[in-house]
This record gives C-alpha cells, structure tokens and sequence, in this order.
C-alpha cells in the first residue's frame, strides 16, 4: 500500500505530463515485448515460409528470380521489423515530453512568483513540477534505448540470416 500511496504522490508532483509519459513508456514497452513475442514464437515459421517460396522455384538465376528475392526479402524484413518504427518514435518522444514538463513547471514558478511575490514554499511546486518530468522522461527515453538495442541488433541479424538462406546458386 505504501508503494501505491508513493506512486499517486510522484504523480501528483509531476504534474499532468507524468501521465503522458507514462502512457508513452507503457505503449513503448508492450511493443517491445510483442518484438519479444514474436521472436519466440512466430519468426521461425515467418523464415520457413519465406524460404519454402524460395527454394519451390526452379530456377533462381534469371532477373524476375532476383526480383522475387528481393520481393521475399523485403515482405519477411518487414514482418522482422514490425512495430520497430512506433517504438524508436517512444523513445524519441519521451524526453520531448518531460520537457514538456518542464515547461510547464516553469510556468507554474513564474505564476507562483506574479501572484504570491517569490514565496519559496509556492515556487518549490512548481520547480518539483518542472524537474520530476524531466527525470522521467529521460528515464523512460534511457529503458527503451536498452530495450530497442537488444531488438535492433535481433532484427538486423535475423534480416542478414534471411538473405543468406535465399542463395542464387540453384
């Protein structure tokens, strides 16, 4: 229960950006686990398909062959990479956004200092508006980047792997 009772507090200090940011980082984080997914269960049956169509031609030399190489590649690459894209895009977004909240913790100071003339305890909201965001954020940014790193480098061998299997020899 204490943990819960931290929680709301942080969020409440925070300020409504918090929010966003965690639903970001929430969004960002079951995309990943999805990649994780579908790397355990689905990616193997993804690459037999794709070299099942492959290997059933026969003949592999000609130019429409390469064509439907590169066509095989580009379809089973796309599925390696699914949701990679949205995923980089949480990562990017969620420093922007504490540094949405920063800004608005810093209006918040400034209001606090128009109306009350510079009482610290007012101010002290608004800079814990102003600074909470922002640690979370980059938090948020810094998980992800681990995250992506461990599926980027699985992605870009499994891609590799692919073109490997489709030879031309044949």
């Amino acid at each position: 229960m204490d943990i819960y009772i931290s929680i709301v507090r942080f969020f409440e200090m925070g300020g409504d950006v918090i929010y966003l940011i965690a639903l970001t980082m929430f969004l960002m984080w079951m995309l990943m686990f999805e990649r994780a997914w579908y790397f355990l269960r689905e990616h193997r049956g993804v690459i037999r398909d794709a070299v099942e169509a492959w290997e059933s031609r026969d003949e592999r030399r000609s130019w429409s062959a390469r064509a439907v190489r590169e066509r095989l590649i580009s379809e089973t690459t796309a599925q390696i990479r699914g949701s990679m894209p949205i995923i980089l895009t949480c990562i990017t977004l969620c420093p922007l956004l504490g540094l949405l909240g920063t800004v608005t913790g810093m209006i918040q100071v400034f209001d606090a200092m128009a109306t009350q003339g510079g009482n610290a305890r007012s101010m002290a909201a608004g800079v814990s508006a102003a600074t909470i965001p922002t640690m979370s954020g980059m938090i948020a940014s810094l998980s992800g980047i681990m995250g992506s790193t461990f599926l980027r480098r699985r992605i870009d061998t499994e891609s590799e792997l692919l073109e490997d299997h489709l030879t031309l020899d044949h």
